[in-house]
């Protein structure tokens, strides 16, 4: 067995044990009597804590919030973009305390986390790049000529910002960079696991002169998220996390007539064409199958392997992933760290055990001993043999875990494709780009990647069916936090 030493907390780690809350401009002295304990997944270290945030507290958060948004609302979009650019400098100078913060808190490999606060960075340059969308008049006339309308479009108030364990850095900017530059005000309840590492964004935004009350911060469990969602002084929810969590969100948004742009779930799958360049492809293979772990909503952790090609396909994706280095997560060449979470190794082992007795082929990993003798470590696990009616080929893992299912006709491979009730990503393996690039039409998925999958920031990000209602990203992630206004006037 291998063990993991505990490395030494040094000034990379500015945040450990917290009382404090962020309201109104300033740690404020949380209220609430509880407490939320931060434990390193590599080592199972019991190493932060956080309060866990009252009823007041959340009172004082949301009215910070609304008492700042007529002040934020009303700077010009090339003011508030102006900030957003500032925002985006200070976040970067932060880059290794938000990176070892963050691998501390979920198990990320640094080679993962090192690149959050520079992605984080380049949201907020984009964001701040549509000011100009912001500021152009949209004057439609009347189809008679008879008048003309002005669509104005107006932020749509104080917001709350939910954001998930396994990205906690950039799920969060996501959201924060366009509700900030559509003029909101925000209120931000990271996950319980990862409290710490959201910490540093605040103290970016403090630096960048962000008026006090516009981003306010509150910790807490589950339950402290559901009465921030159903709090009357919220206008807007946006939450990225599991899609029962979001069913949940989204029954509370709809009977209280909430706007709510929801990221959920995922079980992508990456349809391998017969011509595929078998090389290329393992290349790319983790990034696009298991990034982070498998603890990435849009991977494409279903593989669909033409039957001619089956047997090297799986030869070859299990050489991958079974050469792939697991374990430090804060060395820089591990790939593979520790479930986030004790309780998600043991849903992940779970699953290996079901595809296991649904008579599934474990090609590597599998129901077997991490080989480490602490942390939430789980064998990365390569399934063979699967066919679509199994668990392990219909349900979202988030874990280590890849299926590959054999289809014998283009036609089939796109219905295996289709055949689940997520739809937020999908990558399409060929040396034919024109006939990768009609295959994408057919998916009925938010996002299609061709030989590779990364997200764009200047493009939606949105899931359909099981995987979410609306759209980060893109124009469309900034119109997610405005409400049109038409003013209707006679043209003289």
């Amino acid at each position: 067995m291998t063990s993991l030493l505990p490395i030494p907390v040094t000034a990379n780690l500015p945040y450990r044990q917290t009382n404090d809350v962020f309201i109104d401009g300033q740690w404020q002295a949380a209220t609430g009597t509880g407490r939320t304990s931060v434990t390193n997944p590599a080592t199972e270290e019991v190493w932060g804590s956080v309060p866990q945030a009252s009823a007041a507290d959340l009172d004082r958060a949301v009215g910070a919030a609304r008492r700042a948004f007529s002040g934020w609302r009303d700077l010009t979009p090339t003011v508030r973009a102006g900030f957003l650019l500032r925002l985006a400098d200070e976040v970067e100078k932060r880059a290794e305390a938000i990176s070892h913060t963050n691998t501390w808190e979920n198990g990320s490999p640094v080679a993962e986390s090192s690149r959050a606060a520079g992605n984080a960075a380049s949201i907020f340059r984009y964001f701040a790049s549509l000011a100009g969308l912001l500021e152009t008049p949209d004057v439609r006339p009347f189809p008679d000529g008879s008048g003309e309308t002005v669509v104005r479009q107006d932020p749509i108030g104080v917001c709350a910002l939910i954001a998930p364990w396994n990205f906690p850095i950039n799920l969060v900017v996501a959201k924060l960079a366009p509700a900030l530059m559509a003029g909101c005000t925000v209120v931000i309840k990271p996950a319980s696991p990862t409290p710490l590492s959201v910490r540093l964004i605040i103290d970016a935004a403090r630096a960048a002169g962000i008026p006090a009350g516009v981003v306010n911060l509150v910790t807490g469990p589950g339950s402290f998220g559901d009465a921030l969602v159903r709090h009357p002084g919220i206008d807007k929810v946006a939450f990225t996390g599991s899609t029962p969590v979001g069913r949940t969100i989204a029954g509370a948004c709809g009977q209280l007539l909430r706007p709510v742009t929801l990221e959920l779930g995922g079980k992508s799958s990456a349809l391998v064409l017969p011509d595929v360049d078998l090389d290329a492809l393992s290349r790319v293979l983790i990034r696009s199958c298991m990034r982070n772990t498998g603890q990435t909503c849009y991977i494409s952790t279903r593989i669909l392997a033409p039957a001619e090609r089956y047997d090297e396909l799986v030869d070859m994706v299990t050489a991958t992933i079974a050469t792939a280095k697991q374990g430090d997560p804060m060395q820089p060449d591990t790939v593979f760290g520790p479930s986030a979470t004790r309780a998600q190794e043991q849903t992940v082992r779970a699953y290996i055990r079901s595809g296991l007795a649904e008579g599934a082929r474990a090609t590597t990993g599998g129901d077997v001993a991490s080989g480490f003798d602490q942390g939430f470590f789980v064998k990365p696990t390569v399934f063979a043999d699967v066919t679509p009616g199994m668990r392990i080929a219909r349900e979202e893992i988030f874990g280590p875990v890849l299926t590959i299912l054999r289809y014998s006709s283009l036609d089939e491979g796109v219905a295996l494709a289709n055949n689940t009730s997520f739809g937020l990503g999908g990558t399409i393996f060929s040396e034919d780009p024109d006939l990768a690039f009609a295959l994408a039409g057919r998916f009925d998925t938010g996002s299609v990647g061709l030989g590779f999958f990364a997200s764009n920031h200047a493009a939606p990000f949105a899931g359909r069916h099981d995987s979410g209602l609306g759209a980060e990203f893109g124009p469309e992630g900034l119109k997610a936090y405005l409400a049109p206004q038409s003013v209707h006037r006679r043209i003289r």
